[in-house]
């Protein structure tokens, strides 16, 4: 489906703009949580998704359509999932993250790929140096997104692909109120007994960071994509959002 003529999606807390940190202090904050949450980060993803999470990164991967030794750079690569995907593809693999405990976790795993901690601001690359960007839901920790995406871009050579994971809303009513009540209600109790209580009230409330379907279109538009395509997972509770570096970037 493609993605510039959808509706808004994912403002679900848009009251929560008012008290969610920007700029250096939300990235700051966020280095700072995701360093605490970093232990058990991977079983609170396998809860909060039933283990549906193992199968969007697959299939993230493979809309990459990656070729055995293809550059790949996944950025807030958190404990390696996605890293560790593509690698299986044969592909070469620079891991990005600017949490230092998310990478010894990532590190603990023995990866077949590049560790680097980094920002998604300003990538340690040069131009046209990979063949495929992926992340795994890291918009919302951005603080410049239109910038993460001209960063992107930037090194992404021409024709390369990008795949995006991230929270999305159902469109049916029904099924949004009870997405609301399990993200917003019962993942930050979940959070609080498992791993950190203040860590999974902000992972739900920070939802409120991206922007709706068009304007996020619109964006990597104007950074250079093209052929921005949109698929709702799990009954629209998450989102895969694919698109082509074009001919031109324009970060």
């Amino acid at each position: 489906m493609a993605l510039s003529p959808m509706k808004s999606a994912a403002g679900a807390t848009r009251g929560a703009r008012d008290v969610l940190p920007a700029g250096a202090a939300k990235r700051a904050a966020v280095t700072a949580m995701f360093d605490r949450i970093a232990p058990r980060y991977d079983l609170m993803n396998r809860l909060m998704t039933w283990g549906a999470d193992r199968g969007w990164r697959r299939r993230a991967i493979a809309a990459l359509h990656l070729q055995s030794g293809a550059h790949v750079l996944d950025i807030g690569c958190g404990s390696g999932d996605l890293a560790e995907e593509a690698a299986r593809t044969g592909a070469r693999v620079v891991a990005l993250d600017l949490s230092a405990g998310m990478l010894r976790c990532a590190g603990a795993r023995r990866l077949p790929c590049v560790l680097v901690r980094g920002d998604a601001l300003r990538l340690p690359l040069a131009d046209a140096r990979v063949d495929a960007v992926v992340s795994g839901f890291a918009l919302r920790n951005f603080t410049d997104l239109a910038a993460a995406f001209g960063e992107c871009a930037r090194v992404l050579r021409r024709g390369g692909r990008i795949a995006l994971l991230e929270v999305d809303r159902p469109r049916s009513a029904l099924l949004r109120a009870g997405h609301a009540l399990y993200f917003h209600r019962l993942v930050p109790l979940l959070g609080a007994l498992l791993a950190d209580g203040a860590a999974y009230r902000y992972l739900p409330a920070s939802t409120a960071y991206l922007p709706g379907d068009n304007t996020l279109a619109a964006m990597l538009v104007e950074a250079g994509f093209e052929n921005v395509v949109k698929e709702r997972l799990l009954a629209g509770a998450a989102q895969l959002i694919t698109a082509r570096r074009g001919a031109q970037a324009h970060a």
